[in-house]
């Protein structure tokens, strides 16, 4: 009897993709639709359906979006109210100071809430958490009256000095919540208790912005679920790459910033961990981007806080990814010096590229390789598409580009694909080399719809030693989905030297998390094979800006968290400190902030029940030649159909490995080879071991 199917679904820019588990027979399904604009969902049940049609069958839904993103790129979030300390309105304008170019004056920033959506009320807490002025709740309810009347759909609440005694903000909120309209109200303390102005009026600020567009589109694919006969527990994967319950979404959307990528890092990671890679770089290509980022050790990167676009600030934990605009949708162009552009614009899924015959005219990425012979124009990805538009591609490549730049139309298809390459490869090396890593002594695993085409130039402009290729690369961030833990993260500012750290209170801050935290775990009503619990400082020598995260052993013993001792958690900053700086300083210490984080780890499958058939062959998985074009000339290239390809079997380049979510390219200098996980190794020829 089947125990049902756990699915997760990952909307990009271009695709919406699907990966489906049935946890009865190991069985799994793929589905690659289009993604619908400007309302997602449609995009979402379409993908559902073609890899579960039966929903009652669901057990479990995990869905990475891009609903939030997309709102802050776009600034298309909700009208939002902002109600702060007199005289501290233009926090979230002066932001620190900062501009959008380094060099020159010129530039400018609208911060998401205009000025006269930004009011003020009198009250004062002191930084040490002593409340030198009570809020004034009369003029909190008349600052809400002017903010709906006004039209706003939420209100922020930020007060100065917040996270040291939060009174004055949950009284407001209060009073807040007893008149405003709908449930779009929070306050700093409660999304972000940490030193800084900025930062956490920024993060507040953009979570109250979110909350509207968020907790609608979450609403909605709830209701659309429920109609088609879903009952399972449905949770969305946070920017830390662990997952959450919808309503810690809708009340926290901020923490869905980079909700997409990070679920593929994880997926990356798993799969790299178990075909024995620990050191991986991760490039995730779909329609509009090429998200980068490295695992060292085994260990994702995790950052305490991102910048989504200049001057829109969000300090929660996100795993680090570099973005830019490079993905298989991006526009081709030349620019008034003649030079050959890629994106930052992109054509998405609609209308797409130009091979796609919708009404898009300009050249993009996936229509240079189209041209280029590295993609079958009569066998496109994902469903919904019939064949492309090989003629109108090399139109749109002709006048946009070969022209323009006086080369035909082959060699400028190739001068696209260059250019890409070396932006994407730039993006490598931003996170590898410019940090101290070595990228010939990591693996290199491309993913999206994309990337498998690049894997090769890649260890060609990179240096990498090899590239690792998962069995459905084209879904690699929704079968991250399907492997996330659920996550709650937690900070508290302490701001104390070590020297005159209060032990027992932090132990009584990390008991709050903890025990938060489990209640958050408790209430998914998910089945954890296990349960794990991580406790960090930040910390630095008094007198730096710039702090160390510093990981703390602390012992739970029946529930209870034990207070650290004062020289363990020393020994503990001194090991992290000189191993980023490689030696000491001569000074005070002081403990910044504590952050913690109370896991649920998730049941994983077995990667090897995505392996190849026994009985698979290379003669099986033939299906004849054609020519590719290649560093200026027309190479034949074998066509083989990757998921038949049997473990051990090695493809010498040239050759295009085909399948429904994805299409591989080995260059004439490359092999691939199928590891025991139905992984592709792809190698320079004669370093397959």
């Amino acid at each position: 009897m089947s125990l049902g199917s756990i699915i997760g679904v990952d909307v990009g820019g271009t695709f919406t993709d699907v990966f489906s588990l049935d946890l009865g027979t190991g069985e799994t399904a793929v589905a690659k639709v289009p993604t619908t604009r400007p309302d997602q969902s449609g995009g979402f049940l379409d993908g559902i359906r073609a890899a579960q049609p039966d929903m009652g069958r669901i057990r479990s839904l995990v869905h990475g979006t891009t609903a939030g993103t997309n709102a802050l790129l776009e600034r298309k979030g909700a009208r939002t109210g902002v109600i702060t300390t007199a005289g501290f309105r233009d926090v979230l304008e002066m932001r620190r100071r900062d501009r959008p170019r380094t060099w020159g004056l010129r530039g400018d920033f609208t911060p998401v809430v205009p000025r006269d959506l930004r009011l003020e009320v009198s009250e004062r807490v002191l930084a040490d958490g002593t409340v030198d002025q009570p809020v004034d709740l009369d003029a909190v309810r008349d600052a809400a009256k002017a903010l709906q009347a006004q039209g706003c759909e939420a209100v922020v609440v930020l007060f100065v000095n917040a996270y040291a005694n939060p009174v004055n903000e949950q009284a407001a909120v209060e009073a807040l919540r007893a008149v405003w309209h709908n449930p779009h109200v929070a306050a700093s303390s409660e999304i972000l208790p940490e030193i800084r102005e900025f930062e956490r009026f920024s993060t507040t600020a953009l979570n109250g912005y979110l909350q509207p567009e968020v907790a609608g589109y979450l609403a909605r694919l709830e209701t659309a679920l429920k109609g088609g006969g879903f009952g399972g527990e449905f949770m969305i994967v946070q920017s830390n790459g662990g997952v959450m319950s919808v309503d810690t979404a809708c009340k926290r959307p901020v923490r869905t910033a980079l909700s997409g990528p990070s679920a593929g890092v994880i997926a990356a990671g798993y799969i790299a961990e178990t075909a024995g890679y620990a050191n991986l770089i991760t490039g995730d290509m779909g329609g509009t981007s090429f998200d980068v980022s490295m695992i060292v050790g085994g260990e994702t990167v995790v950052s305490p806080q991102t910048s989504i676009d200049f001057g829109m600030v969000v300090r929660t934990p996100m795993i680090e990814i570099a973005t830019i605009g490079a993905g298989g949708g991006s526009i081709a162009s030349v620019d008034a010096g003649g030079l050959l552009t890629i994106g930052p614009e992109s054509a998405g899924s609609n209308p797409g590229p130009v091979a796609y015959g919708r009404g898009n005219t300009r050249p993009t990425v996936t229509d240079a390789n189209i041209v280029l012979g590295r993609i079958d124009a009569t066998r496109p990805l994902g469903k919904g598409l019939g064949a492309l538009d090989l003629e109108a591609a090399k139109v749109a490549i002709e006048e946009h580009v070969a022209k323009p730049l006086g080369l035909g139309v082959m060699e400028a298809a190739e001068a696209i694909v260059r250019v890409a390459n070396s932006r994407m490869a730039g993006a490598i090396r931003l996170v590898s080399i410019e940090r101290g890593h070595d990228p010939a002594k990591f693996a290199y695993m491309p993913f999206g719809g994309g990337g498998a085409l690049h894997a090769g130039a890649m260890i060609d402009e990179v240096g990498i030693g090899r590239a690792l290729i998962p069995r459905f690369p084209g879904v690699t961030s929704a079968m991250g989905c399907v492997i996330a833990d659920m996550r709650q993260d937690f900070v508290q500012t302490v701001n104390a030297t070590l020297d005159a750290l209060d032990l027992p209170g932090l132990a009584d801050h990390m008991q709050t998390h903890f025990d938060e935290g489990q209640m958050v775990l408790e209430s998914a009503g998910s089945e954890f094979a296990s349960r794990e619990e991580r406790f960090e400082l930040d910390m630095a020598y008094i007198g730096q800006t710039h702090t160390v995260s510093v990981p703390i052993t602390v012992k739970v013993e029946n529930g209870r968290v034990q207070a650290p001792t004062r020289e363990a958690v020393r020994e503990a900053f001194e090991a992290s400190y000189r191993g980023l700086y490689g030696r000491l300083l001569k000074s005070g210490i002081r403990v910044l902030n504590l952050r913690s984080s109370v896991i649920g780890k998730r049941p994983k499958f077995d990667l090897a029940r995505l392996a190849p058939a026994k009985d698979a062959t290379v003669e099986a998985a033939e299906r004849g030649s054609r020519p590719v074009f290649v560093r200026g000339q027309w190479e034949e290239a074998r066509i083989v159909a990757r998921l038949e390809l049997p473990v051990g079997a090695r493809v010498d380049g040239p050759a295009v490995l085909e399948q429904p979510d994805a299409t591989i390219f080995v260059e004439p200098w490359l092999s691939a080879t199928v590891d025991s996980y139905g992984n592709i190794i792809i190698e320079q020829k004669g370093e397959q071991a």
